[in-house]
């Protein structure tokens, strides 16, 4: 996967804007101001193509023991959130789904008043 196919596919989500909240090479995708997948463009230059992505803590587990191209979130909740490398192990397709997955949760735990905004924008 190229980084703009990942970026086109984030912001291609309902109510998602793209952010550097931390310095100007860490790219931090939001659904209604809150993160769901941030990139080190540094890294990803690299050849380290890595995205954190929030996950369910118990399917977290599951993944980090099926796949060696998910680990525990790098500087992130090591609970909530993974490291997954990318163009290894994990295809395309189940990188998307993970990044469906993280974006879901995200909204899912959004207030009932940002629930409705993202529902009308």
């Amino acid at each position: 996967m190229h980084i703009e196919q990942l970026r086109e596919y984030c912001i291609s989500k309902k109510g998602v804007t793209e952010h550097f909240p931390f310095d100007d090479v860490t790219l931090v995708f939001k659904v209604m101001g809150r993160m769901f997948a941030l990139v080190g463009l540094n890294h990803w230059e690299k050849g380290e193509t890595n995205i954190n992505l929030k996950c369910d803590p118990e399917w977290a587990e599951e993944l980090r023991g099926e796949y060696e191209s998910v680990n525990a979130g790098w500087h992130m909740s090591k609970k909530h959130w993974n490291t997954v490398t990318l163009n290894n192990d994990v295809s395309d397709t189940f990188a998307f789904e993970l990044i469906d997955h993280s974006y879901d949760l995200v909204v899912k735990g959004l207030t009932k008043k940002l629930k409705e905004e993202l529902k009308n924008s």
